[in-house]
């Protein structure tokens, strides 16, 4: 990591944290105390309100913000490649979104990185629009906690009409599966988006349930499988 790098996760650390030893600073960032010692110095004299001691800790005495202008060539491309991923496969909304957000990144880059372009990309010829539309319905109902029922097409293309609490989506093998509490089964159930014909928003909301929600679901994928 470079110097830069770190001095700015530093400020980021003490950002969100009352109180932080130099220890934790040095393990968090695998460098040794006497380092971060003569970071928190520096920070100290380029003006960064920095209150505490040696042995005792660090904290920011206010709100600081600092501009994330330190991106080495890796990080833009993480972000180049993570933009276009949802450009072409996070339905319209986030699409959109993810190219205003682009535009934003690009326009405080530093000269040296405004010209690099990664050479990874996610094509969007083969997308289905009819996707998209439940797609940005799904991530709607789930975030506001919202019943639905659905229109679902299994494997062996029966129908069926299920009324389900929408948990979360997952993007794996190029697939976007939504992760539900069914109502009629009882149970987890995983729908795979390309295979719904039909989302109805329904009036009710459901509220936070033990043993329902998408923590204790990945809780017994652990149990069953072990951490990935």
């Amino acid at each position: 990591m470079r110097r830069a790098d770190r001095l700015f996760q530093i400020v980021q650390i003490l950002r969100h944290r009352r109180l932080t030893t130099a220890k934790q600073l040095a393990e968090r960032l695998e460098v040794s105390s006497r380092t971060i010692y003569r970071d928190i110095q520096d920070l100290c004299l380029s003006g960064i309100p920095i209150e505490g001691e040696a042995g005792v800790g660090y904290l920011l005495r206010h709100e600081v913000n600092v501009p994330p202008l330190m991106f080495n060539e890796q990080e833009l491309e993480a972000i180049q490649v993570g933009m276009r991923m949802v450009q072409a496969q996070g339905g319209h909304e986030l699409a959109s979104a993810a190219k205003q957000a682009m535009i934003k990144v690009e326009a405080v880059l530093p000269e040296r990185l405004k010209a690099y372009q990664s050479l990874m990309f996610a094509p969007d010829f083969y997308s289905d629009g009819q996707l998209f539309t439940f797609l940005d319905l799904l991530r709607q109902t789930a975030r506001e906690r919202q019943y639905i029922q659905l229109s679902y097409q299994d494997v062996k293309q029966s129908n069926s009409e299920r009324r389900v609490r929408p948990l979360a989506l997952y993007y794996w093998q190029g697939i976007w599966t939504l992760l539900a509490w069914c109502e009629l089964r009882g149970d987890f159930r995983n729908f795979r988006v390309d295979r719904i014909s039909g989302v109805l928003p329904l009036a009710s909301h459901f509220v936070h349930t033990p043993g329902q929600e998408m923590a204790d679901y990945i809780a017994l994928m652990q149990a069953q499988y072990g951490d990935c």
